[in-house]
């Protein structure tokens, strides 16, 4: 298989996923500490020696937690563009400085076998991006072209963030709340779920239903709804949500991932 994908954990508790092609295996987020980072790779039939680089979306802690622990293993690189760079270095240690490779937002560039674009997202952190991760080759039936978006953490999605979804064969995105439990929620403060809900902050599961339903592709092969909110929101919500969308895209497979949980490995 040209390309395998399995998300380690999700949720705001944390955030990691594992890409594994022919070249390289790679973390998407690393929010987890080094140790539970360790034991989700363990259960993956991996090791953190084994991997290559990880990619950062943005600087929040339940996606770059685990920077803080790669003093033990200063040969995994860091991409991030230079706003989140500073901001995670700004949090660790003086001495310690990770393998940071940057990028610029919106930038393409290889890595091993991968081709990684990068485009901005609408999110409350210093320049948040997503991934598009391709590879294998469209004339190689051994190793077809395989490509996977993986974008959480927004409040909306414009333009771009549309048309790098579209033209893969996996979808990662999230579906963080449903908005009736947002507002009826009582731990939240009023200032916090107005932060949630805004252009800024996480998608709902209605704002995840308007995209895909706007986007769906017949390309698309399985479409992971991620960063579910343990309080706001549920499996159940979400697959309510999109029961319309799954009707209209028979041939993809769904699965949203439980806060807290991961997935076993896919093939594409």
């Amino acid at each position: 298989m040209p390309m395998r994908f399995r998300i380690l954990g999700s949720g705001s508790s944390g955030n990691a996923a594992l890409l594994v092609t022919a070249g390289a295996r790679v973390l998407v987020d690393a929010g987890f500490s080094a140790k539970k980072l360790t034991a989700l790779l363990a259960d993956a039939g991996e090791t953190l020696e084994r991997i290559d680089a990880i990619f950062l979306t943005h600087e929040h802690g339940d996606h770059a937690a685990g920077i803080d622990g790669l003093k033990k293993h200063p040969h995994i690189q860091v991409f991030a563009n230079p706003p989140t760079c500073r901001a995670v270095q700004s949090k660790l240690d003086a001495a310690h400085r990770p393998a940071w490779q940057l990028f610029e937002t919106g930038a393409r560039f290889r890595f091993r076998d991968l081709e990684v674009d990068t485009f901005a997202v609408p999110h409350d952190a210093q320049e948040p991006v997503g991934f598009r991760f391709t590879t294998g080759h469209a004339d190689d039936l051994l190793a077809p072209r395989r490509s996977l978006a993986y974008v959480t953490d927004l409040g909306h999605a414009p333009q771009n963030v549309r048309e790098q979804l579209r033209e893969c064969d996996v979808v990662v995105v999230e579906s963080n709340h449903c908005s009736d439990l947002l507002a009826a929620d009582t731990k939240r403060p009023w200032s916090l779920k107005q932060r949630i809900s805004g252009r800024h902050g996480h998608l709902s599961n209605e704002g995840a239903r308007e995209l895909l339903a706007a986007i769906a592709s017949p390309r698309w092969r399985r479409v992971y709804l991620t960063h579910l909110s343990r309080d706001c929101n549920s499996p159940a919500a979400v697959e309510r949500a999109l029961a319309g969308v799954r009707a209209t895209l028979t041939a993809c497979e769904f699965a949203v991932v439980s806060p807290g949980e991961g997935t076993p490995f896919y093939d594409l």
